[in-house]
């Protein structure tokens, strides 16, 4: 199940017998009614598809519980982004991936297939032909409670500036940023969308560009594989003190340093190095977290 990119970064990695393992995950496949019980539970995702010019994107979603609704082949999300957001009207009939995360209980699922149209109605929606669909770790999810259950839904429209290049208030946001999500492609199974987690300022820029450390994870490499094979990448980072968003758009390659160093980032001896064509800010209400966390156990931080 695994293709020719994801198969050359287990092989570089020297995990080709534990990934062989999970081969099963990515099997085809739709919503099983646990799944679709758990994403109706959902108030946020992150989506990852392109813009009419065919830029890849990434961009948050959000909603009360039920504006994710899945079942067998097909996911309705009764969201869509705002205008000025770069996914705005983004064309049916392409291949999307979408993640939805509950930072709270550290879980996440990832739902990729084809965008086949809009819901009809006032609020209007997505509804996703579903080509696949599993869950991952809780690996690096940082517990918080978002406000989104609650909070105006959606992005703020009219809000988002679109830049060139990276500004002194995005490196600010990306060295404050301990989370945020990546979106690839692949030419023929489409694109995916990730979550990335680490200790505060695991994201880094300077140079005009951004790199992080690859942290061991899954050994599937569905990210760095796709990105083996097509370079197109997108970044979503979320400030979750302001509800402000940043989303990139360029490409994106993988690094091989040493490993074992003791250094922090050269733990794995991988680290992915961005560079942004494109750069838009935002505000997005739903995504300011409350300063009581919930830990997992049930204990506040």
């Amino acid at each position: 199940m695994f293709h020719a990119g994801e198969l050359s970064v287990q092989e570089r990695a020297g995990v080709r017998f534990e990934a062989a393992r999970l081969s099963g995950m990515l099997a085809p496949g739709g919503l099983s009614r646990g799944a679709g019980g758990w994403l109706a539970e959902r108030t946020l995702a992150a989506l990852t598809g392109r813009d009419r010019d065919g830029r890849l994107w990434v961009s948050a979603l959000t909603g009360p519980p039920g504006f994710l609704a899945g079942l067998g082949q097909t996911l309705r999300v009764a969201a869509v982004p705002a205008p000025g957001d770069p996914l705005h009207d983004l064309p049916a009939g392409q291949r999307v991936g979408l993640i939805a995360i509950d930072f709270a209980t550290r879980r996440r699922m990832r739902v990729n297939g084809t965008l086949t149209g809009a819901l009809t109605g006032t609020a209007g929606g997505l509804i996703v032909d579903v080509a696949e669909a599993f869950g991952n770790c809780p690996q690096y999810i940082h517990p918080r409670r978002l406000m989104s259950a609650t909070a105006p839904g959606g992005a703020v429209p009219g809000t988002f500036t679109v830049a060139e290049a990276l500004t002194a208030d995005g490196e600010a946001t990306i060295r404050g940023a301990d989370t945020f999500f990546l979106g690839t492609t692949h030419p023929d199974r489409g694109a995916d969308a990730s979550h990335r987690g680490g200790p505060r300022g695991f994201l880094r820029a300077g140079d005009g560009g951004l790199w992080w450390p690859d942290y061991p994870g899954n050994n599937m490499f569905n990210s760095l594989g796709n990105l083996a094979t097509d370079p197109s990448a997108a970044l979503l980072v979320p400030d979750f003190a302001t509800g402000r968003t940043l989303q990139l758009s360029g490409t994106a390659a993988v690094e091989w340093t040493e490993p074992g160093t003791g250094a922090p980032d050269e733990v794995t001896g991988r680290r992915v190095r961005f560079h942004p064509a494109a750069v838009v800010t935002g505000e997005h209400p739903a995504l300011v977290a409350a300063a009581d966390a919930p830990d997992p156990r049930g204990v506040r931080r």
